[in-house]
């Protein structure tokens, strides 16, 4: 059985997936590690009294989760990487996928010195700063390091019965990330390289599509909805929404090739953002009514609040 825990982790994402059999647990993997923090504080009031959001970490203590045989990271925002530090006290990992391993004996990045960079460069140091602070604070926690190139699609084949796709965006993107965090690394601070990666940071992000028992999974991470447009896009069973229902985190296009059965979107409720956005909602609802999301959204005459840890989801 494949079981599926869209974690509530506020804003940001994370995911975690299990094979279960008869034996128990055989294996697990998280895909991102949500924010370091469950109130952002630029949203505004308090949390409801109600609510059920967790950390990542916290959450894989609750399943009794030791051990992560992959943890995948889809980016470096800190909505999905800010959880870090708590997944590797929790649980330790064989393999950390991602497009970028910072170098050996790497030092804090100081994001917040006098260094006269805007706030959108500072705010790319710190997101690479919490990333690496994580690793380098949990020293024999991540067995191996996989650092993709971007430039093709990877297949992994994570058990007997469970596969996995790996998407990236524009092959190019990714060795001018390299250059910019290995730089930033260095001790450099060139504004326009921080300015111009900042604007591409969510269409770097991973994509997956997970293949089980004849159903197909495919979690967006965040990249926009327009690029989607560009692919060949298969039907799937379940969707993760890209980029937390914004306004431009999917297209007619995408989602109706896409048909997915059932959607989830991972986003706190009460962002003023307009994530979710009301009409991406109507979208998603004209091609299935089961949508769902991690978080108690609410939104009147279209999405009544639910609370819960998790969008949990089980495969036979």
């Amino acid at each position: 059985m494949l079981v599926l825990d869209f974690i509530n982790v506020g804003n940001g994402d994370s995911i975690l997936i299990q094979e279960l059999g008869e034996g128990g647990r055989r294996f697990a993997m998280l895909v991102d590690c949500g924010h370091d923090s469950l109130v952002r504080d630029d949203h505004p009031g308090e949390l409801d009294p109600r609510s059920r959001r967790i950390y990542a970490g916290d959450f894989l203590k609750k399943q009794g989760i030791d051990r992560l045989d992959v943890l995948l990271a889809t980016h470096f925002h800190r909505d999905h990487i800010g959880g870090l530090g708590r997944v590797l006290e929790a649980a330790e990992v064989g393999k950390l996928v991602s497009t970028y391993a910072p170098p050996e004996g790497h030092g804090p990045l100081d994001p917040d010195g006098d260094n006269g960079l805007p706030g959108a460069a500072r705010n790319l140091l710190r997101c690479l700063d919490i990333y690496a602070s994580a690793l380098r604070a949990h020293p024999g926690r991540v067995g191996e390091f996989v650092e993709l190139p971007g430039d093709k699609v990877e297949t992994f084949r994570l058990t007997e019965e469970l596969a996995m796709d790996v998407y990236a965006g524009e092959p190019a993107l990714y060795p001018r990330q390299k250059a910019v965090y290995d730089a930033a690394f260095r001790g450099e601070r060139n504004r326009h390289d921080l300015m111009r990666w900042t604007k591409s940071m969510n269409i770097s992000s991973l994509r997956q599509r997970l293949y089980y028992h004849g159903k197909e999974i495919v979690l967006g991470g965040d990249m926009y909805g327009a690029v989607w447009d560009n692919d060949t896009l298969a039907p799937c069973d379940i969707l993760k929404l890209p980029h937390h229902a914004s306004l431009t985190s999917s297209t007619r296009k995408s989602v109706s090739r896409l048909a997915p059965k059932t959607i989830v979107v991972c986003v706190a409720a009460g962002r003023p953002d307009e994530r979710p956005h009301p009409y991406i909602i109507s979208l998603l609802r004209e091609y299935t009514r089961d949508v769902r999301f991690t978080d108690a959204v609410n939104i009147p005459g279209l999405v009544e609040p639910e609370f819960h840890e998790s969008v949990h989801i089980e495969i036979e």
